[in-house]
């Protein structure tokens, strides 16, 4: 089960502090790149304009922590990266328990829960913890330490590109700034990253795949601005990759169209894997196909996922992790979903019949010569394939009459062509 080595790797990402920027984004690439030798990695400057944005200053951390009136060290950044806010600014010194309830962010209603918080735009410094945790402070004098730096770098993201036949490109895109978070986000990097091995194994790809691995929002804007006139000319399907990894329910969010090619392949794989997946709108958006299908950019860019981000109560806090929430089942389910998805556009082809009416089929071998009142199943799949192979109807579009998923007619398709009754239009 490839599940299995999936969520392997993704115990291997797990400790490293990923942001939008920093160490942790290059140590990440670096072991994608390891598994993607062909993929290379791009900089770009702090400070550069990238459309009504700038990139932001890199930022890193070497330690953080509270010590208590009695000693104890609490909120160690080195024992859950979580607990430092995310871009916090540097602070040393002691403080008084009112003035530092101010700096500290805990969930009430999830009390053995630490929040995932950030502050990317705003200068602030401050610590996550259980409310559990918080309930047992004291009152007293407290010592900070936070040492952090945030300076002018690079804003890093990865690109792999596999050529095929056609100069028509599948764009596939995920984010690598989570810290330890599983389904959101460590679920879509390694689910992408056993899909690009998968595409970097196959032969004859019918088309170009250009996959990214990017930091949420400015990842996405950042690399727009560099290739958007590229991206508009030859994308014409692809999917974001986020929240694969669970195992509790598979999820649709359309592009901002919401007819395209990547929405009729997601719905029809989604709808036989799952009869009762969730269906979202554009209105649910809230990951980087809000970037991808802004009014002027207009991708085609749709989204299968398990659980949605937002929609399960373990999302942006530490229980959101490799044991009770992404499992090696759940991302194996992932990796297939999307895998079936990819399939369906290469073999989405149009088909004609090679012959007038009826064919033909005995002399062929592809009927009985014994007529009975019993009709063989695969006989009726294909005969009711080939009366549909008008040379305008896309595979996709056979399947769904059918009501039979894609993957089921490859092989009828295959044996068809290769005994000259139907050609590819």
């Amino acid at each position: 089960m490839i599940g299995k080595k999936i969520h392997e790797f993704a115990k291997i990402l797990w400790p490293i502090n990923r942001s939008i920027t920093g160490k942790g984004v290059r140590e990440t690439l670096d072991l994608i790149k390891s598994h993607l030798s062909g993929m290379e990695v791009a900089s770009i400057p702090s400070g550069t304009s990238v459309f009504d944005w700038k990139v932001p200053k890199e930022w890193s951390v070497n330690e953080a922590y509270i010590i208590t009136p009695n000693g104890d060290k609490i909120c160690d950044f080195n024992v859950n990266n979580l607990h430092l806010i995310g871009y916090s600014t540097s602070y040393e010194g002691e403080l008084e328990y009112e003035e530092l309830i101010d700096h500290l962010y805990t969930l009430p209603e999830q009390p053995n829960a630490i929040p995932y918080v950030t502050s990317y735009y705003k200068k602030r410094w401050g610590f996550c913890l259980k409310y559990e945790d918080y309930k047992n402070l004291k009152k007293g004098t407290y010592y900070i330490k936070i040492d952090t730096k945030l300076f002018d770098g690079v804003l890093n993201y990865g690109e792999l590109i596999l050529k095929g036949k056609s100069n028509k490109e599948i764009f596939i895109s995920t984010y690598i700034c989570h810290p330890s978070l599983a389904n959101n986000e460590l679920s879509g990097p390694t689910v992408v990253t056993y899909l690009a091995k998968w595409l970097t194994e196959s032969k004859n790809l019918e088309y170009t795949y250009r996959i990214v691995f990017i930091p949420e929002t400015i990842g996405s804007i950042s690399y727009l601005s560099k290739n958007i006139n590229h991206l508009q000319d030859n994308v014409f399907a692809g999917f974001n990759v986020s929240c694969i990894g669970d195992d509790r329910a598979f999820s649709y969010l359309p592009s901002r169209n919401g007819n395209t090619l990547s929405d009729e392949v997601a719905k029809h794989v989604l709808h036989h894997i799952d009869r009762n997946y969730k269906k979202y709108t554009w209105l649910d958006r809230g990951s980087d196909e809000r970037q991808y299908c802004a009014p002027g950019v207009d991708l085609p860019i749709a989204s299968i996922m398990r659980t949605k981000y937002g929609e399960y109560p373990e999302y942006h806090t530490s229980l959101d992790d490799l044991e009770n929430v992404v499992t090696p089942e759940g991302l194996n389910g992932g990796y297939w979903a999307i895998r079936k998805a990819l399939e369906a556009i290469e073999k989405n082809k149009k088909y004609r019949v090679t012959v007038l009416c009826e064919p033909q089929y005995g002399r062929r071998g592809l009927y009985p010569t014994l007529t009975t009142n019993k009709h063989d199943a695969n006989v009726a799949l294909m005969e009711n394939i080939v009366s549909l192979c008008d040379g305008k109807k896309t595979l996709i579009d056979i399947a769904e009459i059918l009501n039979n998923p894609i993957w089921e007619l490859y092989e009828t398709i295959d044996m068809l062509l290769s005994k000259s009754l139907i050609k590819q239009v």
